[in-house]
């Protein structure tokens, strides 16, 4: 396989990690999101002057709370694959009304993507 061909691969990979965190957003449920995050990540950012910050199962909670994101849009603007590590900037927009920046860190476990860290941007 080339070189090209296996970061193509990796690519799509990632892409469908991420997926799992989009669908879980348009459900409203914080189990269809789970798939995508290793056990043990974590989630950063500020909502207002606030820390939101801790174990991932804030994001499923908050997820569940929040309820469905029907008119979520979404765009992958970077990936960046290190052998065994990556990094994703996504960008989200109309979640309940809300606009994020989230940067993933994920690493390839056992041969699967996780994602290891959330990091968000709350847009005012």
């Amino acid at each position: 396989m080339s070189i090209a061909q296996s970061s193509v691969n990796e690519y799509d990979a990632i892409a469908a990690v991420v997926q799992h965190y989009l669908d879980g957003a348009r459900s409203g449920r914080g189990v269809d999101m789970r798939p995508a995050f290793h056990p043990d990540a974590t989630i950063f950012g500020y909502v207002g002057p606030d820390l939101f910050a801790g174990p991932i199962q804030g994001l499923f909670d908050w997820n569940d709370q929040n309820g469905p994101a029907t008119g979520l849009q979404s765009r992958l603007a970077s990936v960046d694959v290190f052998g065994t590590v990556a990094t994703v900037r996504l960008e989200l927009d109309n979640w309940t009304g809300h606009r994020f920046t989230d940067l993933f860190t994920l690493l390839k476990v056992d041969g699967e993507w996780k994602i290891m860290n959330k990091v968000f941007h709350l847009h005012p």
